[in-house]
């Protein structure tokens, strides 16, 4: 990429996030030429969401590995 990408911007809800993305392109605001490849290799499916935002690093509490009804 031959320019610094845009800041993502913060958002309030998940909604308003979705709506920036839609009407947004990515390409402004990542430098997707740096991009890796990553595995998550014990990922199983739940019913509740998660965040990749950097600011909530450390707040997901651990996992005891016992079946919670999935």
């Amino acid at each position: 990429m031959s320019r610094e990408p845009k800041p993502i911007p913060k958002f309030a809800t998940e909604a308003g996030e979705r709506a920036f993305w839609e009407s947004h392109d990515s390409t402004d605001y990542v430098d997707w030429s740096r991009a890796r490849n990553v595995s998550f290799p014990n990922l199983r499916r739940t019913p509740q969401s998660i965040s990749a935002d950097s600011s909530h690093k450390g707040a997901a509490k651990q996992h005891d590995g016992k079946s919670h009804g999935l």
